[in-house]
């Protein structure tokens, strides 16, 4: 017997179709504004204008910048687009390089058409949103649906969609087989019970519904091959919706293995375009960090070697994306330095700590060497703070989930620390509530995320609360 193929294919719309003739306007529409900056033959200002296109669409299959972004926020889709159009900077730069047109390269001209061009597309990109929004509002391109299966993961699906009317969808409402004392009853803000099955098939073969999601739990597997036989006599677009929410999910996606589909429950938010998003912005801003703090780091260590026996820096071992193990940099703040099997968490008036050693745990500036690690590439300037191998090794028996912290790079700051969860974690609760911090941040991560912790953290380092 032959194998069978199933895939899972992406969606198109005019809308996006839309969206490629426009971003190419945008690139070509760039380039004319600085022409008067560019004193080059007009063939060459085609072809570098016709190799930027052809390198955008390339790349943005690659970042998957046309996929559908109904539902998604508008920051996540031009962040996707800002780090296709970089990665065409780079392929643009290649070119001029290997025709021997490098010194166009680096023109004044191109340099502002480098900024200009995804200005536009990004411009565009609000603007067209704001009035697809405002269209939908208005009835245009909406579509009807409806959900099989009365339930909480179907209301619940309900107001998700109802909240978020830029998907312009419109609810006709529930329908399920089982007797009404089986079901829970549906939210009168929700919508309303209509009828069975059958009666949802006769409406679609009506025409009357264009989309229907069916919501049953995953162990229903009979019932939902039987819901799918039946609405197969119709046109509607059928989907279907997992009970996930009953596990742990962390950022979960769906993929594809040989063009069998599968979704991800444990993963990682950084991959593709956002991965390179993160790590971009690590390095400007950790370069431009370094450079303002060298003159106070060079000051701490000379401080810590005079006050005190021993080196100006302390190397421990620590988990870091993966479980991958690495060490650490921090300023020595105690008369010890413990990297084995057993670390001994530091607590309030501990004798090990030395008199500058406190001030610098207080202030948390004994975590600034930790730049060498964002800048290296193991740490990142926001995510889950690394704890201690031996810590990792002692917590991991006793909280489910624990290690999904490491889905991403360990971060100098992080969630749990502007929330207050920093510094001894004396009880199982406490480490347990940094954990929820960190599996949160892993599931709504993203880059204006990172901002508003940074800017957050000075505060709480003013506070100084639970440092020491």
């Amino acid at each position: 017997m032959s194998a069978l193929h199933y895939a899972v294919r992406p969606s198109g719309s005019l809308l996006d179709m839309w969206r490629r003739v426009a971003d190419a306007g945008c690139i070509a529409l760039a380039l004319l504004a600085v022409t008067p900056l560019l004193p080059i033959d007009t063939v060459l200002l085609a072809a570098a204008g016709m190799t930027a296109v052809l390198a955008f669409y390339a790349l943005g299959a690659i970042t998957s910048l046309y996929r559908s972004w109904r539902g998604v926020e508008g920051i996540r889709e031009a962040a996707c687009m800002a780090a296709t159009w970089s990665a065409t900077v780079l392929v643009l730069l290649l070119f001029a390089f290997l025709t021997r047109y490098t010194e166009l390269a680096g023109r004044m001209g191109f340099c502002v058409w480098f900024v200009l061009a995804p200005t536009f597309m990004a411009v565009h990109r609000f603007v067209l949103r704001r009035i697809v929004a405002v269209m939908r509002a208005q009835g245009w391109n909406l579509r009807r649906y409806a959900i099989v299966g009365v339930n909480d993961l179907g209301v619940q699906l309900a107001r998700n969609i109802e909240q978020t009317p830029g998907l312009g969808l419109r609810l006709v409402g529930f329908f399920d087989d089982r007797n009404e004392d089986r079901t829970r009853p549906v939210p009168a803000d929700v919508g309303a019970r209509l009828g069975t099955i059958d009666e949802l098939v006769a409406q679609a073969r009506a025409g009357a519904v264009d989309r229907i999601y069916v919501v049953f739990p995953l162990r229903a597997e009979e019932r939902i091959r039987g819901v799918l036989q039946a609405l197969g006599d119709t046109t509607a677009s059928v989907y279907l919706v997992p009970d996930f929410f009953v596990f742990q999910l962390l950022h979960s996606r769906w993929t594809s293995i040989g063009g069998l589909p599968a979704v991800s429950v444990y993963e990682t938010p950084l991959y593709g375009a956002d991965g390179l998003l993160k790590r971009s912005f690590d390095l400007l801003v950790g370069w431009a960090l370094l450079a303002i703090l060298a003159l106070p780091i060079a000051v701490i260590a000379l401080l810590i070697k005079a006050t005190s026996r021993g080196p100006a820096f302390f190397r421990q071992r620590r988990y870091g994306m993966n479980g991958e193990e690495f060490r650490v940099w921090k300023f020595r703040t105690m008369t010890v330095c413990e990297d084995g099997p057993q670390v001994t968490q530091a607590t309030k008036n501990d004798q090990r700590i030395t008199p500058i050693g406190a001030f610098l745990r207080k202030t948390s500036l004994d975590e600034l060497p930790q730049l060498f690690n964002v800048l290296a590439g193991t740490m990142s300037l926001v995510g889950p703070r690394p704890h201690a191998s031996a810590h990792n090794e002692q917590y991991r028996k006793l909280i489910s989930g624990y290690m999904l912290r490491h889905k991403v790079k360990p971060g100098m700051t992080g969630l749990a620390a502007v929330r207050g969860w920093r510094g001894e974690t004396d009880t199982l609760e406490k480490m347990q509530r940094r954990i929820e911090c960190d599996h949160e941040y892993i599931r709504e991560w993203s880059l204006w995320l990172d901002i508003k912790i940074l800017l957050q953290t000075p505060l709480v380092v003013l506070r100084g609360h639970n440092a020491y």
